[in-house]
């Protein structure tokens, strides 16, 4: 029988780690962060994982501490001698600054796979992340899934008459397509112009969804701004319903007021990224499962694509 991995996390995603560990049958590792008062810190194995397979799990939102304490996880697991480091990062921040966009500024993402190649990652598990050619970042291999597993499934089990996929803007016709062949639908595109990030200019309507049921796909809502305004402008052209699907729940700003207050029947999100708040419009469907099965295959070097339906 083979060895079981050694799943540990950093502070910032415990709480998805816990159900990981649970999912795959095996306890999660023990890991103590030491603070100091100066505001440093000091993550530690509190165990043996000489010659072992070690799965760290750690997403990498703001604050910078967290991608900070998955480089020093990551460090020591290498400096214990473990056999393999795996990083499980289920929201891979900064993935939004993929390119020069402008003169002068950093390709941030770029950045941040140089760090953990340094700190000497082995490979890569992530779920959905904002650009597919973040993954030629990594010199390592990288395990890139997606949330649509999850997603139709429960969008099946709603049995919505009229269904219609939608995507909030022009970057996610491919992701909106996707799910519209899967789920032998039509798919309708929101065409949006900003005058200046996180603030919408203009929207309009590409297609008709007239007494339809209307489900935007996105890869993540930060401000809410777009997609409720999707939402709202969908309602408008005589939609029966609409619901938004997405799967990291940045949420920052008005996010949680903008959500409340919208016409959407629910916001689905996936716990890659943990809520600041209860709302009845958000549910929350887990990825464990996902990355549980993801790390069982890992470790048994079977296949991880076949996983999920479509991309």
């Amino acid at each position: 029988m083979a060895t079981k991995a050694l799943i540990f996390s950093g502070r910032a995603t415990l709480y998805l780690a816990e159900k990981i560990a649970e999912k795959y049958g095996h306890p999660l590792g023990n890991v103590v962060v030491t603070d100091f008062s100066d505001g440093e810190f000091q993550p530690s194995f509190e165990e043996n994982i000489r010659g072992r397979d070690v799965f760290i799990v750690q997403s990498t939102f703001p604050p910078a501490d967290n991608l900070l304490e998955l480089l020093m996880l990551i460090d020591a697991a290498r400096r214990a001698s473990a056999k393999r480091i795996v990083a499980v990062i289920p929201y891979f921040g900064l993935a939004r600054q993929d390119r020069k966009d402008k003169p002068r500024v950093s390709v941030a993402s770029k950045l941040v796979a140089n760090l953990l190649t340094a700190a000497g990652v082995q490979r890569i598990v992530t779920i959905d992340l904002h650009a597919d050619q973040i993954q030629g970042f990594f010199d390592v291999p990288v395990d890139h899934i997606y949330a649509s597993s999850i997603f139709t499934s429960y969008i099946k089990e709603l049995n919505l008459p009229e269904l219609i996929m939608a995507s909030p803007d022009t970057g996610g016709t491919r992701r909106a397509a996707a799910y519209a062949k899967h789920l032998n639908t039509g798919f309708v595109i929101c065409y949006k112009q900003r005058s200046k990030p996180n603030e919408i200019g203009r929207m309009e309507l590409v297609g008709d969804v007239e007494g339809k049921n209307v489900v935007i796909i996105d890869d993540i809502i930060d401000t809410a701004g777009s997609i409720t305004k999707a939402g709202n402008l969908i309602m408008e052209r005589g939609a029966a319903s609409v619901r938004a699907f997405c799967t990291h729940p940045v949420f920052s700003g008005e996010a949680y007021e903008r959500i409340n207050n919208s016409q959407f029947a629910e916001v689905v999100v996936t716990d890659t990224i943990p809520l600041k708040q209860e709302s009845s419009k958000i549910k929350v469907l887990s990825t464990a499962s996902l990355f549980a099965e993801v790390i069982n295959r890992a470790l048994k070097t079977k296949s991880i694509s076949s996983l999920y339906h479509f991309k």
